[in-house]
Formats: C-alpha cells, sequence, structure tokens
C-alpha cells in the first residue's frame, strides 16, 4: 500500500463558523477522519504547516510548502494538499516550479463549501485527490476538484460558488474522475502505467526494427523519467506584480510601480493591444488650452521600464487562446524589444509564479528569458 503524505494548510475546507464569518478552524488530522473511504487507499500520515485562508497565502508560504514536500519526499510515494481555493492556482504553479518534473504526485485539493456543512464538496475532492495520488500514472504537480485533474499551471479558478470551480486554460484536462473510476484525458502518458518488465520487452521488441527505434527511445526516456528525481529550487524574487490596462488608465503608472517591482505581467487588451493615445490634450471648459496635460505614451513608459533593467511579461486579458503581439499594430512594436516577454497562452496565476521563479535564479536578461520561455509542467505550447 502506497504512503501518502497529507500537508493541511488550511482554506475553506477547513473553516467554520464563530460569528465573525468563516475562518480555518480544523486540523489535517480531522479533515482526513471526515472522510472514511480513504482508509483502504493507502497509509496516510498528516502534517499541518500552517491553517491560514489562502486569502493570506505569500510566496514565504509556497517556500514552507515546497520545503515539506521535500523533507518528506524519500520517504512518500505521493504527497496531498489541503489548500483554500482562492489562490490554489498560485500555490500549485508556485510549487511546478520549485519542484520539476517530480516522478511522484503533488496533489492540491480544497472545497467550496467546509467540510462540516451538509452540502459540502469537500469529501468527494479529498478522497479523489488521494485517488489520483495512489495512480500509478500520477505525476508532477497538479490540481484535483470537481473531478477534474488539471496540470499545476493550467489551472484557474473560475466560479465563486459552484462545485466546479476550476477549469484546466488552454491545455486538456489530464484526467476526469467519476466517482472511482479515473479517465484519462489526452495529455496522460500512458507510458508511466508500464512496468519494468513490460517496458524492457517493448524497448528490445522495437529495437530489432530500425523504423522503430524512436518508439524505443521514447519508451526509454519515460522510463528513465518516472526514475529520476525532481529538479528542485528554493528561491524566489517577490517583486513581481500585475498589471491591468483599463481604458484611460494612464501611463504614469509606471513610474509609481518602479520602486516595489523588479517585473510586471501586463494584462492587454486582446491579441496584445496596447493604447496609443498621443498626447492628452483633453480638458473641460473655454479654458482647455491652458489645462493641457502632455502624458507620456505606454510606448515610452514600458521601454523606459524594460531598459531601466526591469522585466515585463506581456499577456492578455482574455481567459482563452493566449497571445500573439504580431497580429494588430498595436502590439507589433513591443513584439522583439529586449526585456519583454511573451506569456503566449499561459495564465497569469502561472505567469507571476514562474517570473518570480525565473528571477530568483538570476539576474542575467538572456538567462532569464531562457527560463522562461522552457515548458515547464505543461505551462505554455511549445514553439513550433
Amino acid at each position: 500500500m502506497k504512503k501518502i503524505l497529507l500537508i493541511a494548510t488550511g482554506g475553506t475546507i477547513a473553516s467554520t463558523e464563530d460569528g465573525n464569518g468563516l475562518s480555518p478552524a480544523l486540523s489535517g488530522a480531522e479533515l482526513a477522519a471526515c472522510v472514511p473511504e480513504i482508509e483502504g487507499l493507502c497509509e496516510l500520515d498528516v502534517v499541518q504547516p500552517m491553517n491560514i485562508d489562502s486569502t493570506n497565502m505569500r510566496p514565504a508560504d509556497w517556500l514552507r510548502i515546497r520545503d515539506v514536500v521535500m523533507d518528506g519526499y524519500d520517504a512518500y510515494d505521493g504527497f496531498l494538499i489541503l489548500h483554500g481555493t482562492d489562490t490554489m492556482a498560485y500555490t500549485a504553479a508556485a510549487l511546478s516550479y520549485l519542484i520539476q518534473a517530480s516522478p511522484k504526485p503533488i496533489v492540491l485539493t480544497g472545497s467550496q463549501r467546509p467540510m462540516m456543512s451538509p452540502f459540502t464538496d469537500a469529501k468527494l475532492n479529498l478522497y479523489q485527490s488521494l485517488l489520483w495520488a495512489v495512480d500509478d500514472a500520477a505525476r508532477d504537480v497538479a490540481i484535483v476538484f470537481g473531478g477534474l485533474v488539471i496540470a499545476g499551471t493550467r489551472a484557474r479558478k473560475q466560479r465563486t460558488l459552484s462545485a466546479n470551480a476550476f477549469s484546466s486554460v488552454n491545455f486538456p484536462p489530464l484526467a476526469y474522475i467519476r466517482h472511482d473510476r479515473i479517465v484519462r484525458g489526452g495529455a496522460a502518458l500512458p507510458g508511466w502505467t508500464i512496468d519494468d518488465r513490460a517496458l524492457e520487452a517493448m524497448v528490445s521488441a522495437t529495437e530489432t526494427d530500425a523504423g522503430m527505434a524512436a518508439l524505443a527511445h521514447a519508451f526509454r526516456t519515460a522510463r528513465d523519467a518516472r526514475d529520476s528525481a525532481p529538479t528542485t529550487f528554493a528561491t524566489l524574487n517577490e517583486r513581481v506584480g500585475v498589471l491591468k490596462l483599463t481604458p484611460g488608465m494612464s501611463p504614469r503608472v509606471f513610474e509609481v510601480m518602479r520602486p516595489a517591482y523588479d517585473a510586471l505581467i501586463l494584462e492587454t487588451f486582446g491579441l496584445g493591444g496596447i493604447p496609443e493615445y498621443g498626447p492628452d490634450t483633453s480638458a473641460t471648459g473655454d479654458a482647455a488650452s491652458d489645462h493641457t496635460c502632455v502624458e507620456p505614451s505606454f510606448r515610452q513608459a514600458i521601454f523606459d521600464w524594460v531598459d531601466s533593467g526591469r522585466i515585463v511579461v506581456m499577456t492578455t486579458q482574455v481567459p482563452e487562446e493566449g497571445l500573439d503581439l504580431g497580429v494588430y499594430e498595436v502590439g507589433r512594436a513591443y513584439a522583439d524589444h529586449p526585456g519583454i516577454l511573451h506569456g503566449d497562452d499561459m495564465t497569469t496565476e502561472a505567469l507571476v509564479a514562474k517570473t518570480m521563479w525565473a528571477l530568483g535564479q538570476t539576474h542575467d536578461p538572456r538567462e532569464i528569458a531562457r527560463l522562461f520561455y522552457q515548458v515547464v509542467n505543461h505551462d505554455r505550447t511549445a514553439a513550433r
């Protein structure tokens, strides 16, 4: 029987009402005891590094969770993190960059209603998360919620009340869970369920045919990756913010944010539209010409930002289908400027975490770009 470490961090799943609104109160052990159906699934140990509302989750807490996972990595077959839903997608993305290519599953779940609610979704989410955690095909960081298994870099909370709170953005779910049955999606790797003897037999058979050499290599790669240790990191740069463009916003906002941030995730319009207002000569009354206010352009403000050694990551406000700065004139000027990175089809949550991770490893702009553009846990569609 597999050994799983349950890491309880708080959230709605652990909350009770004390007269001042819901707040986390139940321990991880108490939550596990509420779902007796899990007893036959695995050997379960519980730790409680924190018990907080996920609104209060910070990058320092991501690192604490990372440390708990890595401290127990050799002793357990998988990990289940109970977490509040509001920032779960950020934590899942951060763990995807801090613990890369994990052959053991690191699963996050929670609930939209507290465990003690008569209409809770917590019991099924906890049970199905453990089903995924003990599955031989499960690996890397994923969110299991509402019957979906979502790569840790592709999740977004789309609903505030409904049980199907999370969606997989611009990437298919890894699997669906129907009661106690796992139905794998197209992104799942079937090779993970092949045992060693069957794998060696397949490799031997394919190597006898020169035309199957590539398949033999793929089988060996799958086996080696399954058995390897993860690549881990322990530093983040928290000076990363998100700026969402709105009609009429002043480009001077970049000057205001400069002291506090080393990088900005800029949520543009559509495929990558950034306003080109020109000088602002708007005023009211007969004395309009005496009250002309000349604003810097967005182009100059953004170029000044990156030329000062800071980073801008371009993304879109539109949830689906991603960014393409080359389509419209209002985006093309930024396509190839040094210091401007393209978020493409990544989620904002993943962009925040990945930029913090990349800046936490190096100050060299070229190395930052190299780290940013490498594919980690399905976080971006690889360039063709």
